[in-house]
């Protein structure tokens, strides 16, 4: 037995090649066990509007169960998703199941073949919701491991609860992770609340559905985003709480010594819209026409006006926009603060006396059609207040 033991110790060290050989077989699923499988899309759900997830275990070819996971738009047209989750009954080529949905308890049956067909597998049959009937003929569908599947799968939202700075998170951008039977309270206790809620993040996405989970995205003063995130991580039903990516692009902003433009612990608003616009009115070659910070996201609004070169017998006026945001370049105590510019935003319009000439601007719902370019300002701002601009490259302030 011991000379067996040593040969085969021996067989081992002579050829690493064999020995890789062994390891990589003993991963593969011993015969008869169970394996699990997925499919992520079956064509035709809910015109096409479904999200769906099959799961199904296998011993060999044959599957042994199967669950079915559906979320889809409650209503045609809707934003609004609701889901079912039905384990499936296997006959052979059959899979039968009955449940309700989740949000609208609507009554659901599944009844489906299903068919290998060389390298993938053929889905037919029905599945009713409510009084609303799909007919299901979906070809071709490939299926995936479970490791595939779950490498798929996104986790990340984006939610940092403490950022070494604010270059790759923005100061006045808060990600609140809530389950969804505490959002709604969550949400209402907002009310009243100088901040703002993106619209975009209220939507119950059909990832929120099946982890349980939402994530806010709320906008408020910089000055005041790490009380909010403290006192939000206390309330019930937060998972998570920190900053996320908001308005701050990198390449548009600076960063600056603070003491010159703080009282005490506190932004100079005055002052710094003061130098701001200043330095905008020459580069932009317009004069001032408002300045207003806002008191929710602690953002400044600043509208300048200048003649119009498109066509100069007609005395048309140019008005451009420009949001700026100032903060401090990272949470806590620091001597630093950082100013992004964000890119101005030129509306035409004829401002003269008497009758108006009526202008349409097919362009205004471009984004990148709005973005003009602003003649230098950045430059001329970070002259101005004596500051570093941020190297994209070497992601280091420069």
């Amino acid at each position: 037995m011991r000379a067996l033991f040593f040969c085969l110790i021996g067989l081992l060290t002579a050829s690493p090649d064999f020995a890789l050989a062994e390891i990589k077989l003993s991963t593969k699923p011993a015969p008869g066990a169970n394996e699990t499988r997925y499919f992520t899309s079956i064509d035709g759900l809910m015109n096409g509007n479904a999200d769906v997830i099959l799961k199904e275990t296998r011993q060999g070819k044959t599957v042994t169960s199967a669950v079915l996971d559906v979320c889809y738009p409650a209503e045609k047209g809707s934003e609004r998703k609701d889901r079912f989750v039905v384990n499936l009954a296997v006959s052979g080529q059959t899979l039968t199941g009955t449940t309700q949905s989740l949000a609208d308890k609507l009554p659901v049956s599944v009844k489906l073949t299903r068919k290998p067909t060389g390298d993938g597998f053929e889905f037919k049959g029905q599945i009713s919701v409510g009084q609303t009937v799909t007919e299901v003929a979906s070809t071709d569908n490939s299926d995936l491991s479970e490791k595939e599947f779950l490498d798929n799968q996104t986790t990340d939202e984006g939610i940092t609860a403490t950022p070494k700075d604010f270059t790759e998170v923005s100061p006045e951008s808060i990600g609140v992770k809530v389950k969804l039977d505490a959002a709604s309270d969550f949400l209402k206790g907002l009310k009243g609340q100088d901040l703002e809620v993106s619209l975009n993040s209220l939507g119950v996405t059909c990832d929120a559905l099946r982890a349980g989970e939402q994530t806010i995205t709320i906008s408020a003063d910089p000055s005041r985003a790490a009380a909010l995130i403290a006192k939000f991580k206390s309330q019930p039903g937060v998972v998570a709480a920190g900053w996320t990516s908001g308005v701050v692009d990198m390449e548009r902003t600076i960063r600056f010594a603070a003491a010159d433009w703080r009282d005490g612990d506190k932004l100079n608003k005055d002052k710094l819209a003061a130098a701001i616009t200043g330095v905008l009115t020459k580069t932009l070659a317009a004069k001032s026409a408002t300045s207003a910070w806002n008191a929710n996201t602690g953002t400044l609004k600043l509208t300048f006006k200048r003649p119009s070169q498109l066509y100069p017998a007609l005395d048309l006026t140019e008005t451009i926009e420009i949001a700026a945001l100032a903060a401090p370049d990272k949470p806590g105590a620091t001597d630093r603060l950082m100013l992004w510019i964000g890119n101005p935003v030129i509306s035409t319009v004829d401002e003269t006396a008497g009758p108006k000439l009526n202008l349409s601007d097919e362009a205004s719902g471009d984004e990148e059609g709005d973005q003009k370019d602003d003649n230098g300002a950045l430059e001329a701002l970070a002259k101005e207040f004596g500051g570093q601009h941020w190297d994209a490259d070497k992601s280091a302030w420069k």
